[in-house]
C-alpha cells in the first residue's frame, strides 16, 4: 500500500487532475451507455460547427471523451509517462497552459481540414442532396448508422459524427518532450531500439502527416488533431523561449 501511495504521491497535481478526470469520464460514460441512460460522448465530444449536435463547450469537453478503454489508455499513458516530466520541468500553471492550448489548438486544425473537405464534398453534390443529408443525417447517426454512398456518407460522417479524446494535447506533450529533452534515449515496444526523443517526434510528426494526407478510409483517427497539437505546441514553446531570459530551460541537453 506505502508503494501505491508513493506512486500517487508522485505524481504533479496537475497530471494527476487531467489523469483522475479523464479515467472518470470513461467509467461514467460507460455506466451510463450500459444503463441506456445517455452516450456521454455524444452530448461532449466535438461536432462540427455547422451541425445540428454542435455545441460551444464541446470545444473543451471533447479532450476528456475517449471512444474506450484502449483509447484511454494509449493518452493517459502517455499523459503520465510525459506529462509529470513537462510538469515538473515548467511548473503546474504553465503545463495546463499548454496543454489547453495544445488541445484546442488541435480541435482547430481539425476543424480547418474538416472544412475543406465538406467543402470539397459538396461541390460534387446536387443542393437536393446537400438538403437530403442536412435533414436526415443526423437522424442516421444517432443509430450509429451512415450511408455507403462516398457523396452522402462522406459529408454525413464529417457533419454529424463527434470527434473525442485528448489525443491533441498528449501529441503537443510529446512535442514538448522532445524539444525540451532531445537527446533522452526512449525504449519503445514497437521499436526494437533505444531512440532519440527528437527522432521519435519527428517520426511520428511525419507518420501523421502522411497518414492525414493519405486520409486512408477506416482507420478513424484524427490525424490532423494531432498534428495541431505539435503544431501548437512549437509555436508556444518558441514564444515562451523568446520571452525567457534563460532560453536554455526550454531546450535541455539530456
Amino acid at each position: 500500500m506505502n508503494g501505491r501511495r508513493n506512486i500517487l504521491a508522485n505524481i504533479p497535481p496537475a497530471t494527476k487532475a487531467l489523469l483522475i478526470i479523464n479515467i472518470a469520464m470513461l467509467v461514467l460514460t460507460q455506466l451510463l451507455a450500459y444503463a441506456q441512460v445517455a452516450n456521454l460522448n455524444w452530448q461532449l465530444g466535438l461536432f462540427y460547427f455547422e451541425s445540428e449536435f454542435f455545441k460551444p463547450y464541446q470545444i473543451i469537453t471533447h479532450m476528456f471523451m475517449h471512444g474506450g478503454f484502449m483509447h484511454l489508455l494509449f493518452n493517459m499513458y502517455a499523459l503520465w509517462l510525459f506529462g509529470q516530466i513537462i510538469e515538473k520541468v515548467w511548473g503546474s500553471k504553465r503545463f495546463l497552459i499548454y496543454y489547453f492550448v495544445t488541445g484546442l489548438g488541435a480541435a482547430a486544425l481539425h476543424t480547418l481540414v474538416n472544412y475543406f473537405q465538406i467543402e470539397s464534398i459538396i461541390s460534387t453534390m446536387s443542393p437536393e442532396q446537400i438538403e437530403f443529408v442536412l435533414q436526415n443525417g443526423g437522424k442516421e447517426a444517432m443509430k450509429g448508422m451512415n450511408w455507403t454512398d462516398s457523396q452522402l456518407g462522406g459529408y454525413n460522417g464529417i457533419l454529424n459524427f463527434p470527434t473525442v479524446g485528448a489525443s491533441g494535447a498528449v501529441f503537443g506533450i510529446l512535442l514538448a518532450f522532445g524539444m525540451l529533452f532531445p537527446n533522452t534515449e526512449l525504449q519503445l515496444m514497437f521499436i526494437p531500439i533505444p531512440i532519440k526523443a527528437k527522432y521519435f517526434v519527428i517520426g511520428y510528426g511525419v507518420l501523421e502527416l502522411f497518414l492525414g494526407v493519405g486520409n486512408f478510409e477506416g482507420d478513424n483517427i484524427a490525424h490532423y488533431a494531432h498534428l495541431g497539437g505539435m503544431v501548437f505546441g512549437f509555436i508556444l514553446i518558441k514564444i515562451w523561449g523568446k520571452g525567457n531570459s534563460q532560453g536554455n530551460n526550454f531546450y535541455r541537453q539530456h
